[in-house]
C-alpha cells in the first residue's frame, strides 16, 4: 500500500513510500481509508511537539473508510486503544487511560490507503454522510461534543480560541438557540470575523473582557 511516513520529528518532512498492508489481530479491523483530516495534532506529532510512541509512524487520526471483507463504513479517532483496566476506564474516562496509544502517534495512522485499527474505536458512519464531511468529525467534532455535554444546557456559552472544535460548538450551539462568546489570540481579526460570521453573539482578544 502506499502510505506517508515520518521518520524523523521536527524535521517536517513526511517519506512516501510503500508498505505491507497490515494484518488485523484479535479485536481488530482492517479499513480501506477513503479520506483522512489533517489535524492541528499531526502537526505537533510531525514537529515533534506531541511524542510519536514508534519511529517510523504513519501519521493521521480523522479517518473515514471501509471494513475489509464487511464493506461497513466507520471513523476512527486520536484515541487508538485504551487498557480497560484503570481508574478512568472503570469510570468511563477512557480519553484518561494511563496506557492509552494514540491513532497516528503510536499507531499507524490514515496516511495510507489501509490502516489497522481497535474495534472498540471505530465509529458507525450514517449513510449518506460524505466522507470529507465525516473526517473532522472524529477529532474536532468529538472534542466540540464533549464540551457542550460538560457545559449541559447554559444558555451562554464563552468558546477559549476558535479552532475548528470552536466553529462546530458554534453552529450547534447557535441552532440549539444559545449565544456563544468567542475568545481568539490578541489581533486574531480573522478568527473573530469568522466567529461572528457562524453566529457568535461577540469576538474578541482573549486577553480582554466579554461584554457580560
Amino acid at each position: 500500500m502506499r502510505a506517508m511516513l515520518l521518520d524523523t520529528p521536527g524535521h517536517p518532512v513526511l517519506r512516501p513510500a510503500d508498505l505491507p498492508i497490515p494484518e488485523p489481530r484479535d479485536g481488530e479491523l482492517l479499513v480501506r481509508v477513503h479520506a483522512c483530516g489533517v489535524c492541528r495534532t499531526d502537526l505537533h506529532v510531525v514537529d515533534g511537539d506531541v511524542r510519536a510512541g514508534k519511529l517510523p509512524i504513519v501519521p493521521g487520526h480523522q479517518i473515514v473508510g471501509t471494513v475489509e471483507g464487511t464493506g461497513r463504513r466507520v471513523g476512527v479517532p486520536w484515541l487508538g486503544w485504551t487498557c480497560g483496566e484503570c481508574r478512568f476506564c472503570r469510570s468511563a474516562r477512557e480519553n484518561l487511560c494511563d496506557r492509552a496509544r494514540f491513532t497516528g502517534a503510536d499507531i499507524d495512522g490514515g496516511f495510507a490507503e489501509y490502516a489497522v485499527a481497535d474495534a472498540r474505536y471505530c465509529f458507525p458512519i450514517p449513510d449518506g454522510y460524505p466522507d470529507l464531511q465525516a473526517a473532522p468529525l472524529l477529532c474536532a467534532g468529538l472534542i466540540g461534543h464533549r464540551a457542550m455535554r460538560m457545559a449541559g444546557d447554559a444558555e451562554r456559552l464563552g468558546l477559549y480560541g476558535f479552532g475548528a472544535a470552536a466553529h462546530i460548538v458554534c453552529q450547534v450551539a447557535r441552532h440549539e438557540g444559545r449565544r456563544v462568546f468567542a475568545f481568539t489570540s490578541q489581533g486574531d481579526d480573522d478568527a473573530q470575523r469568522f466567529a461572528r460570521e457562524l453566529g457568535a453573539a461577540w469576538a474578541g482578544a482573549s486577553a480582554g473582557a466579554p461584554p457580560e
